[in-house]
């Protein structure tokens, strides 16, 4: 099916939503974005999808909770992620408000391999909303709103 990727259409069943905290305690503050990040035009949410074969060294470990674990060490690291995005009034500054609360995070199967997706995995991906948990919306208020959403789809 490598010649139509945009006909392909394939089942994918979500898990619930779940929040991925970092590993261990973080500091608690606020971070203000710059002047150029915090301009209306760019308070939305971006997308991305990445594909990854499997590996057969790493056979027996399940991918999800490799993830899972993974991103919660990182998130002491990168402990501004697991905040929210707070307007700070009346100036309606955007700040980073470092809580610890999380990322948000869902386990998805995909009933498709990734040779069905065709040749190229290049925009426009075959099925790109079912890939994501949270849809791209050019509109979508960030305030008080999780940084980053993360849906990660075994497939096959």
């Amino acid at each position: 099916m490598a010649g139509a990727p945009s006909l392909i259409t394939f089942p994918v069943q979500r898990g619930e939503r779940q929040l991925v905290v970092p590993a261990r305690p973080t500091p608690y503050g606020f971070k203000p974005l710059s002047d150029i990040d915090d301009q209306d035009v760019l308070r939305f949410y971006r997308s991305g999808i990445f594909f990854y074969r499997s590996n057969a060294s790493k056979a027996g470990l399940d991918p999800v909770e490799v993830i899972r674990s993974a991103l919660a060490e990182a998130l002491v690291h990168f402990y501004p992620l697991a905040g929210r995005f707070r307007e700070l009034q009346p100036t309606r500054k955007l700040v980073v408000e470092c809580t610890g609360e999380g990322v948000v995070f869902v386990e998805a199967d995909a009933d498709v391999r990734m040779e069905d997706l065709g040749d190229s995995l290049a925009p426009p991906v075959p099925g790109y909303d079912k890939l994501l948990c949270e849809p791209e919306n050019p509109t979508a208020d960030v305030v008080d709103r999780p940084l980053l959403y993360v849906q990660v789809s075994a497939y096959g």
